[in-house]
């Protein structure tokens, strides 16, 4: 269920081909096992196909980079650094990947503007070709203008903060490969883990505050997109580290608990999620589950 949850993660956040970042860190992983068998080969054939399907453009390149630099980083630290919750690898490893490639597009000046605009227009064209549909199911009837600003606005947003949604849908695929390569190499090492252990370093909060403070001094568009990206990025962990907690308190969440917590999301997702973020930012000084944990112990 922990998969398939982190699944539906790549497909609803990830601005490139969700099957990609699947199918790169799925054959490292392999690899690094050396397992054989009919599922393994399985698996490693369809990854193959999904990499090398396709058109040679300049977004079929920069997928398999992003994907190649982000699941090489897990892999790296899997082997150094074993200790490590799957988590906290993916979460290196992506902001590693971030680095290189922003020192990758300060080298190559033109590459940024190129895949930048390039992805926005997707993003563009993916809201044009939703609205067409729908205007199809109303049988022709005009839709409301709020309505269709109101998803424009949204696709600007994301394509805005798009390198953040592409980090969290790529923790979100190493997490499945994770998985994937666990069960079928038979590693009982390989669990996910609930979502109520969910943590990470404290010290990354400094990326939540120095992105806070880019959007705020307004020293420029570029800042302020460098800030918003990583109070994007931040806010999406600090909000399923609150969720842990919760969770944790709480024993777990029943099914009715889910319902309205799929309410909660659907008709004020930013109170909740605001919610989740600042109790997931607490519990970097609080430490709320080692002090209940021990009492309780």
């Amino acid at each position: 269920m922990r998969a398939v949850g982190l699944l539906a993660v790549v497909f609803s956040f990830s601005v490139l081909r969700p099957a990609v970042l699947l199918a790169v860190p799925m054959l490292l992983l392999l690899l690094l096992r050396r397992h054989r068998g009919g599922a393994i080969f399985a698996v490693a054939v369809l990854a193959t196909l999904v990499l090398i399907a396709g058109g040679r453009d300049g977004v079929w390149f920069a997928e398999r980079a992003w994907s190649l630099v982000v699941a090489g980083g897990f892999v790296a630290l899997t082997l150094s650094v074993p200790e490590w919750r799957w988590s906290s690898r993916a979460i290196a490893s992506v902001l590693a990947a971030f680095v290189i490639g922003a020192v990758y597009f300060l080298v190559r000046g033109g590459a940024w503007g190129a895949l930048d605009w390039t992805i926005s227009s997707g993003v563009m064209v993916s809201v044009t070709t939703t609205l067409d549909a729908l205007a199809l199911l109303r049988d022709g009837q005009p839709m409301s203008p709020t309505f269709v600003a109101t998803m424009y606005e949204m696709a600007e947003a994301q394509a805005s903060v798009f390198p953040a949604l592409l980090g969290i849908a790529s923790m979100a695929a190493l997490g499945v490969a994770w998985w994937v390569t666990g069960r079928l190499a038979g590693a009982a090492d390989q669990e996910i883990g609930p979502a109520a252990s969910f943590r990470f370093n404290d010290h990354l909060v400094w990326i939540m505050i120095g992105g806070l403070v880019l959007v705020v001094a307004r020293w420029g568009d570029a800042v302020s997109r460098i800030g918003a990206n990583a109070v994007v990025f931040m806010g999406a962990l600090y909000a399923l580290r609150g969720a842990g907690v919760v969770m944790f308190l709480s024993g777990g969440l029943s099914v009715a608990a889910y319902v309205l917590l799929a309410l909660g999301l659907l008709l004020a997702a930013p109170a909740v999620l605001g919610a989740a973020i600042l109790i997931g930012i607490g519990d970097t000084w609080l430490d709320i589950r080692s002090r209940t944990s021990g009492p309780a112990a």
